[in-house]
């Protein structure tokens, strides 16, 4: 992991068993890796330390090139836009092994009160911190 501005990396090692019978690493495993590395940059700006939650929108994934074991994958991690209540996540994924960009990825975060899962908006503090990754 390296974080410094604009730029948040997380490294995720592919597993034997997040390859499919087709021999390639199943669609829906690019959205577990994409969500551990949203979650470790959130865990590394606080996120827990405000009181709100995070839900996912909306995301969606461009599958660029097939990924097999064993690869160690680089997910660079950006903020593609702020509102009020919300922001959302870019993800690009290099492939070591293939030495290029495999698939792109981006989600809507949408924060919630913790009393009732009503939308808030972001902490001013929060907000901060992501405009330092904002693209």
């Amino acid at each position: 992991m390296n974080n410094i501005q604009n730029l948040y990396l997380y490294k995720q090692d592919v597993a034997w068993g997040d390859m499919d019978a087709f021999g390639h690493v199943n669609n829906v495993i690019y959205y577990r890796y994409v969500e551990s590395a949203r979650i470790d940059y959130l865990n590394q700006i606080g996120i827990l330390n405000y009181p709100i939650h995070i839900v996912v929108a909306s995301s969606q994934c461009k599958y660029l090139s097939p990924v097999v074991y064993p690869d160690t994958l680089q997910i660079k991690v950006s903020i593609n836009e702020i509102r009020s209540s919300g922001f959302s996540m870019g993800y690009t994924i290099w492939s070591e092994s293939q030495q290029k960009v495999v698939a792109e990825s981006e989600a809507v975060i949408v924060c919630v009160s913790q009393d009732n899962m009503a939308k808030t908006p972001i902490p001013n503090e929060l907000k901060e911190k992501l405009f330092l990754l904002k693209r």
